[in-house]
């Protein structure tokens, strides 16, 4: 019964994050800690398996439509991957408070801006260019590479630190802040969040703290939401990915604020 529900589990957690570009960590962590009586370090650990899936199916289709910006990726994954490598070592002596709070912020400040926008997308960002199995993207120049880079190692330091593959900071800042085509953040995100989240995971395996009888359960389920959502992500009208990425962000903002609120930041 519990193996089900980790695989049903899963395959909305996988479906979500290659949907919205933010890896399945985001509800996996909190839900195994919450609901399956899992300690938060090894929920951590475990729901960073689950984010190597979701970017390994998801990536797989996104490279193959060409939708992902390898240069882009490549270029904000080094400072991700020492983010999440280096806070994976050393997550004992952090201050989770401090952290989870500025994340939290962060992640209300970028749901609000989005808002004021009101969800909206330039006309020829809409998903609508998906024919035939191919998708037309429109023209864009990535701007504030530093800002980039700067947001890519924090989100790679709470990747190693909450389990997230530091998608729900990445998506937000490239899109907001750099100018890239929704389509094209959440596919390049898809495509970073798998070797962020190797980069912790390997450490928090070496201390034990990964569930392989839960984590393979849930990546089963991962894959295969992952593989439906990312064929699925060029059918999608751009307003409803944009929807659901502000509901998502303040779901975990809210969450993080609740756990502090309850005393979890220590």
């Amino acid at each position: 019964m519990i193996t089900s529900l980790l695989v049903i589990l899963g395959f909305f957690a996988g479906l979500l994050g290659a949907l919205t570009g933010i890896g399945g960590g985001v509800l996996l962590t909190p839900v195994l800690a919450l609901y399956f009586g899992v300690p938060i370090r090894q929920a951590i650990g475990t729901s960073l398996v689950a984010v190597i899936t979701t970017s390994t199916a998801s990536s797989s289709v996104h490279l193959q439509r060409h939708t992902t910006d390898i240069r882009l990726g490549m270029t904000l994954e080094l400072a991700t991957a020492i983010g999440a490598a280096t806070t994976a070592y050393l997550v004992a002596y952090f201050n989770r408070g401090v952290l989870e709070g500025l994340f939290a912020g962060f992640l209300l400040y970028s749901a609000i801006t989005i808002l004021r926008r009101g969800g909206k997308v330039k006309p020829e960002d809409q998903l609508s260019s998906y024919k035939g199995g191919n998708v037309t993207l429109p023209q864009y120049k990535p701007q504030r590479y530093a800002l980039g880079l700067g947001a890519s190692l924090l989100a790679g330091g709470l990747s190693g630190l909450l389990g997230i593959g530091g998608g729900p900071i990445k998506v937000p800042v490239m899109f907001i802040f750099m100018n890239v085509p929704l389509m094209v953040a959440t596919a390049t995100s898809n495509f970073m969040i798998g070797v962020t989240a190797a980069a912790s995971a390997i450490v928090y395996y070496r201390r034990g703290d990964i569930l392989v009888g839960l984590a393979a359960p849930l990546a089963v389920g991962v894959f295969l939401g992952s593989l439906l959502g990312a064929r699925m992500a060029p059918r999608i009208h751009s307003r409803y990915v944009v929807y659901l990425l502000i509901a998502v962000m303040t779901y975990l903002a809210i969450h993080l604020l609740v756990h502090l609120a309850l005393g979890g930041g220590a």
